[in-house]
This record gives structure tokens, C-alpha cells and sequence, in this order.
């Protein structure tokens, strides 16, 4: 596998972080998720429904294939043990406030001066400076900040609505995975590691191209209800039909337009589609309400089935996941147990990813990491005596 013989310390929780490591995990990287003594560890231990083994469903999602290291990080041993495991590792990922890990001694400046390969990537909501760096935060409070909690007013009503997914928080997982990896290319001409400083506030602002138009250009505030991308375009919209369902049109091209229209018997209408987003659309988008109104799901699905046009029913997540293709896709997977994960959306002809469905007990590898970083089996009984691991 592509990750086979890294190693990854993993210092993170939640989402973020612990959902880039998993990427790794699934590409053959070893990951130690270190978690804090605390008699919980890991928070998605205990968070949201659970299967019949008592392990949540969010935590099977984000563990899976790891190694779970229980470490006191306030203790001079743990320490200890976190510089003995960085002096050999590659990465290292953590997610806490700005200053809390140089607190903990685990901060770049010193683990970089034990390992100056280490690539270190810190999460946060903000970022290591700047005028919010120490606010607390998670994902809604960032998507707030950034203008995107703003961007989802209803159509009808014009009041901001909460996210329907953490974007902030993906955002900045899929980039800090990005660039690890583009620190590790980098590692094999310079044989350095370096910094990354990962805001997730920087990372959701990065993915509005397509809807800071009227920022930039006419340094005004989003019309949402209007715009392109939230149903102010008629081919871009989300309409009910006869039995309270709903379909989307998802594409704005004339040529989608046209096919639709003209299987409508509505050719005159193709020009509206032409015009921008917002009033100016509103005859067809007048024309499709009224007209999806009209027919059942079933019916405009068997209508459109094979028409060239970007369309789909509204699904839920439980109707995604029993979908035959997500399957076919290796998007969710049985272990030996029978409970079902997602499965891994990279994908490699030549080396496939080999996700280990086993999850990791809370502290469950610690002795052996300890073991691994040369600690005596003195030593490790002290630490545990202490609770240090």
C-alpha cells in the first residue's frame, strides 16, 4: 500500500484529524492514536448511537486500523515516551489551542529538534496567530465566522440556517492531508520536515470560488436566495412533487435545459435559462415548481430515467448506503462482526487500500509502544502504576 512503513502520531480528536489518519490507517500507515489519560480518551468513544459491542458508530469510523497509546502528557514519562515514539515517527497530527501543545512538551520546536523529518501538522479553528487564534471554537461556531452558516438562509423564510455538514471540519482534514503529503514529497530532495499551520476557518474561506462573486466584484453581500448555487438558478433547484417528494435539478448548462424543456413541450422557455440567476429566472423556475407539483416521484423518475439532464431524487443518508452502487464502490463494508463502516473513497489501480476494521480499546497498544520506544519493563510498570499510560 502507498503509506506502508510510516508512522503517524496522532494527538487529534473528533473529526478533523482523526478522519485524515483513518486515510492513512486505510493506505497502510501505522497510526498510534494517543489519547489522553483521562478514563475516556478519544470523546467519540462516548458519543452518538452505538453497536452491540458497545463501540459508537463515529468512533468505529474514525479508530479503525489504529493503535491506541493512553499517554498523561503532564507527566515527565509520558513526555518522555511521546519524544522516544517522534524520534522514529514521520508525522505528527494535533488539533489542540494554540500554546497547549508546547505546554505539553509537544509542541514542532521540540519534537522537530529530536527528529528534523517529523512533518507536524497542527489543526486548529483559526490558526497558531491572529486576532482569533485562542477563541474556542468548533465547526458551526467556524462556518459562522467564514460566511457559510449565512449562506444557507432559507428560501423562504431568509433566516440563516445551521449546516447540514461540517464543512469547516472537512475542509481542513482534506487539506492538511494534502499537505502532509506535499511535506513528505518535499522531504525526500531536503531530507527536512517542516511546519503546517492548518486553520479551519482558512480552509472553509478557501472553498467559496463560486460564490464570492459579489464580494469581490461588487463588494457586497451574497444574495443567497438569488445565486446560482443556492436555487436562484431554475436548473440548479430543489422541487416537491405530487407526493410531498422532492428531486433536484443539478445542472445549469443550456443544453440540459433544452433536453428538458424540449421533452416538456416547452421550447419558448429555453431563453430564460440563458439569463443570470435570481428574478430574471423566475418564469421557469415558476413553470418547473408548478410542473413537478403535478407527478409523483416515481413518475418524473420514470419520465427522466434516460434523459441527458443533471437530475436526482432527494435521498436520505440511509437510502445512499443501501444503494447497490456505494456498495459496487466499496463505500461501506461488513467486518467479521457485521457491523458496517464506510469504506475508503481513495482508490488506487495498483495498490488498493486494505482498511483494518478493527478498532482499537482505549489504551489497548500502550505497553507495546512503550516497549517499542525502549522503555524497561520497570519503567512501564512504574508508568502504569502512576497512570501515565
Amino acid at each position: 500500500m502507498k503509506l506502508s512503513g510510516l508512522k503517524v502520531l496522532d494527538l487529534s480528536a473528533f473529526l478533523p484529524g482523526p478522519h485524515l489518519t483513518l486515510m492513512m490507517a486505510d493506505h497502510g500507515a501505522d497510526v498510534v492514536m494517543i489519547e489522553p489519560a483521562n478514563g475516556t480518551g478519544e470523546p467519540t468513544r462516548e458519543i452518538g448511537l452505538r453497536h452491540g459491542d458497545g463501540v459508537s458508530v463515529w468512533f468505529r469510523n474514525i479508530a479503525r486500523g489504529k493503535r491506541s497509546l493512553r499517554l498523561n502528557l503532564k507527566d515527565p514519562d509520558g513526555q518522555a515516551l511521546l519524544h522516544a515514539l517522534a524520534r522514529e515517527a514521520d508525522v505528527v497530527v494535533e488539533a489542540f489551542r494554540p500554546g497547549v501543545a508546547r505546554r505539553l512538551a509537544a509542541d514542532y520546536e521540540t519534537l522537530s529538534t529530536i527528529n528534523p523529518r517529523l512533518v507536524y501538522c497542527s489543526i486548529s479553528a483559526f490558526g497558531q496567530d491572529g486576532a482569533y487564534a485562542m477563541k474556542p471554537a468548533h465547526d458551526l461556531t467556524v462556518q459562522a465566522l467564514a460566511g457559510l452558516v449565512d449562506l444557507n438562509r432559507g428560501l423562504e423564510d431568509g433566516k440563516p440556517a445551521s449546516p447540514n455538514m461540517p464543512v469547516a471540519d472537512m475542509a481542513a482534514s482534506l487539506m492538511a492531508l494534502s499537505a502532509i503529503l506535499m511535506a513528505l514529497y518535499r522531504r525526500h530532495a531536503t531530507g527536512q520536515g517542516d511546519f503546517i499551520d492548518m486553520a479551519m476557518y482558512d480552509a472553509a474561506l478557501a472553498w467559496t470560488p463560486n460564490v464570492t462573486g459579489p464580494v469581490f466584484a461588487q463588494d457586497a453581500h451574497p444574495p443567497v436566495k438569488d445565486m446560482r448555487s443556492f436555487g436562484g438558478a431554475a436548473m440548479y433547484h430543489i422541487f416537491e412533487t405530487k407526493d410531498e417528494k422532492h428531486l433536484v435539478l443539478g445542472g445549469s448548462e443550456i443544453k440540459f435545459a433544452s433536453n428538458l424543456l424540449e421533452a416538456l413541450g416547452r421550447p419558448d422557455l429555453i431563453d430564460y435559462a440563458r439569463l443570470e440567476p435570481g428574478p430574471d429566472q423566475e418564469p421557469l423556475r415558476a413553470f418547473f415548481t408548478e410542473t413537478f407539483a403535478s407527478r409523483t416521484l416515481a413518475e418524473w423518475e420514470a419520465f427522466l430515467k434516460d434523459m441527458d439532464i443533471c437530475w436526482a431524487p432527494v435521498r436520505t443518508l440511509k437510502d445512499a448506503f443501501d444503494d447497490p452502487h456505494t456498495r459496487a464502490r466499496g463505500l461501506v463494508f461488513e467486518d467479521a462482526a457485521g457491523h458496517r463502516h464506510i469504506g475508503p473513497p481513495i482508490r488506487f489501480a495498483k495498490e488498493p487500500p486494505k482498511p483494518e476494521p478493527a478498532v482499537p480499546g482505549f489504551g489497548e497498544h500502550s505497553e507495546t509502544l512503550a516497549r517499542e520506544a525502549g522503555f524497561d519493563a520497570e519503567r512501564i510498570r512504574a508508568m502504569k502504576a502512576r497512570g501515565v499510560i
